[in-house]
């Protein structure tokens, strides 16, 4: 389902543009539509100028660490952690009006307060662009829906670790829980309301 519309009071959410995971090495392209990071890069910075333009908030999220508990499978982290592993990327032009979450978990909801931050900011719909489609995007967005937020996702400011991970999520899972448009689509909805 394509986006018809923004809801008055909606948020930019990217996930996980953070150095340590838009700096690995990429999986060999193999002609799917799974965007590259480059191209996600791109389109989540155009998405965050125009929300802030138009005074929306945009959501700022990395991921730092695990929750406290038992897991069977140890996180994969490289040996020799780089100091800004964990840094948002540069480029992302952040603002002092930007809501920066830091999560443990797989989802930006489960733990931490952003459910509340953007309750207080009277927020009813939120948008996804970020890396991983079917890993930290789709856990987020599934938690987010949920808790009756109004869902619309970049298929063009997203990519995963392989094509079929990422067009799973945007073929079979999102269209249960949301609308899908192209970066341009939401950039042109944006405009309307200037």
């Amino acid at each position: 389902m394509t986006i018809p519309a923004l809801d008055q009071k909606t948020a930019l959410v990217v996930i996980d543009l953070q150095n340590g995971i838009v700096n690995r090495p990429q999986p060999p392209a193999d002609g799917s539509s799974a965007p590259s990071i480059p191209e996600v890069v791109s389109n989540s910075k155009a998405l965050a100028d125009a929300f802030r333009a138009n005074s929306l908030p945009v959501v700022l999220v990395n991921v730092a660490g695990a929750p406290a508990g038992r897991n069977e499978t140890p996180r994969r982290m490289p040996a020799d952690i780089p100091a800004d592993y964990f840094n948002l990327i540069d480029g992302l032009n952040t603002s002092s009006e930007d809501i920066l979450v830091t999560k443990r978990s797989i989802g930006a909801f489960a733990t931490t307060d952003l459910d509340a931050r953007l309750r207080e900011r009277g927020v009813t719909q939120l948008v996804f662009t970020g890396i991983a489609t079917s890993i930290g995007v789709e856990s987020t967005a599934r938690y987010a829906y949920d808790l009756g937020y109004n869902l619309a996702f970049a298929r063009d400011a997203m990519t995963d670790l392989t094509a079929a991970a990422h067009e799973y999520a945007v073929g079979t899972v999102f269209p249960r829980i949301g609308e899908s448009g192209t970066t341009e689509e939401i950039l042109g909805l944006l405009a309307e309301r200037s």
